[in-house]
């Protein structure tokens, strides 16, 4: 079994396994160069060739194209799964006792705390989410209706904390219909407990999810809008000015992807950069980890986006990730750096980038469709003893 997403070149490449690939091609009647290139991914082989091949290499036509069942098909005692059933309403009986807000927020800040540092942080996740999310939502379905506001309040932070954190496990997995609605749940239990940090972190939170969607330009006007909101928000300095600078990332990274370079630089340095001046790397409000080393981070993606990879790497150089409380910039940081690697054409960077990502983050590395692309580009790319080395690391990502 090889990975749903492996191109088909590199499919027709796994099942050749050790035989030549001028034997191969001579078998199925084309040049060995043309196989060559099909399975660098330069050229796409007709319907009649993939059939001769898949004949030639004793696996069905299938095999060479996906093996993603459809999403109807999905187990039902994943990970993925028996979160959306929790989210959906699965859980404790209405007339059982609620787990009580102070062992919830306990729960949810250790959840938040693997979640951002944990390189088994997927595993963890999926552990600890089913129950977890079960268990909130029967408490803020209790607390709605209850009579003590001390308790109502403190029910309903937990519950928009989870959520914020919900949305960005679901998006990593690629559940972006779920994250919208974990997003949303955020934002009304941010709004049902009246608290302006947490409905800041909630709009944060949309926005991502708007990214995710491929919404740039929705992402963008939300955050600017909800940076507004925060200005005169009933809150201490420094939330206020953590919360206003995070929802102006949002705003730079839409003006990112709609490919507005100027923009979005300007945008990281008028508005973000002064306020992260004011926070520091290790405060961490609303789990938004923003601070100065996080608008270095955005400095880095907007060039690497622009393809200034000259720039982007020497914007990188001058990054000091080891006092990030979150593993994921940490590993968003890397990836980005073996991005421009790659873009320069220079593998053995690329390749040195990854490993060393795998050591940080092993599951992560498994999960980014970017990460893997990198892995196959290398492959296809590099040197023998580069690509061998590659192939080792496709492997363990579970590509092959």
């Amino acid at each position: 079994m090889v990975a749903a997403d492996l191109p088909i070149g590199d499919r027709i490449k796994h099942y050749r396994g050790g035989r030549r690939q001028d034997a191969v091609a001579g078998l199925v009647g084309i040049s060995p160069d043309y196989l060559s290139q099909i399975e660098r991914g330069l050229k796409v082989p007709s319907l009649s060739i993939l059939y001769a091949l898949a004949q030639e290499l004793g696996v069905p036509t299938a095999a060479l194209l996906s093996d993603r069942p459809p999403e109807d098909e999905e187990p039902t005692d994943s990970a993925e799964s028996a979160v959306a059933r929790a989210l959906l309403g699965y859980g404790p009986a209405l007339s059982s006792a609620p787990v009580a807000a102070a062992e919830l927020r306990d729960r949810v800040e250790a959840a938040w705390q693997s979640w951002q540092t944990a390189g088994d942080r997927f595993t963890q996740a999926a552990e600890a989410l089913p129950q977890l999310v079960a268990d909130v939502e029967h408490a803020a379905r209790a607390a709605r209706g209850g009579t003590d506001p001390g308790e109502r309040r403190s029910t309903l932070r937990a519950a928009a904390d989870l959520y914020c954190l919900l949305r960005s496990y679901l998006r990593r997995t690629g559940r972006v219909d779920l994250a919208t609605i974990a997003a949303d749940r955020a934002m009304r239990a941010a709004e049902d407990a009246d608290d302006p940090l947490r409905i800041a972190a909630a709009q944060w939170n949309l926005g991502h999810v708007l990214l995710a969607a491929g919404q740039p330009a929705e992402a963008e006007e939300l955050a600017l809008r909800a940076a507004e909101d925060v200005a005169t928000a009933q809150m201490p300095d420094v939330e206020r000015t953590a919360m206003a600078g995070a929802l102006q990332l949002v705003a730079v990274l839409g003006a990112s992807r709609r490919r507005r370079w100027w923009e979005a630089r300007d945008r990281l340095v008028e508005y973000a950069a002064p306020a992260a001046r004011a926070v520091p790397d290790v405060s961490n409000i609303g789990w938004t980890v923003f601070g100065p080393t996080n608008i270095a981070l955005h400095a880095l993606s907007i060039e690497m986006e622009a393809g200034e990879t000259g720039e982007a790497l020497h914007t990188a150089d001058a990054i000091d990730i080891s006092g990030l409380p979150s593993i994921e910039r940490e590993f968003t940081f890397g990836l980005e750096v073996a991005a421009c690697h790659s873009q320069r054409r220079d593998d053995a960077a690329v390749l040195l980038a990854l490993l060393g990502l795998e050591v940080v983050a092993p599951e992560d590395l498994a999960r980014t469709p970017l990460a893997r692309q990198l892995v196959l580009t290398v492959i296809r790319r590099a040197r023998a003893m580069h690509a061998r080395q590659a192939e080792q690391l496709a492997q363990r990502m579970g590509l092959v």
